[in-house]
């Protein structure tokens, strides 16, 4: 049953997103309206160019806050357990949380966390 089921909802998952393209190509009537492709921001009109590169500083810190926001994500199901597993639980987060701070240690000796 389980990988039987897994090819049925892969089926299913295609016909019905595919299903739901075709339904709207043959029956919604689009129009051609040059204002629909312009970048549209906060109800302002753009000036200059959509077209900007971003210092790779902002998806470096992007991406360490998506490090650390992951890290709680993952301590609290052990905070729920905890009185059931006992040290165990305990040692395996303090090994945990000290990867997590050599990352840390890295990411600030790269100069990461340093804002422009």
């Amino acid at each position: 049953m389980g990988s039987v089921s897994l090819i049925v909802l892969t089926i299913a998952a295609v016909l019905f997103s595919a299903g739901g393209i075709l339904i709207a190509k043959v029956f919604v009537r689009g129009s051609k309206n040059p204002q629909k492709g312009q970048p549209y921001e906060c109800g302002i009109p753009t000036q200059g160019s959509p077209w900007k590169q971003f210092h790779v500083g902002y998806y470096l810190f992007a991406l360490l806050f998506l490090v650390f926001d992951v890290e709680l994500i993952f301590m609290y199901p052990w905070a729920v357990v905890v009185k059931k597993v006992g040290l165990v639980a305990l040692v395996e987060l303090i090994i945990f949380l000290f990867i997590l701070f050599m990352g840390f240690l890295y990411a600030h000796k790269k100069g990461a966390l340093k804002w422009m």
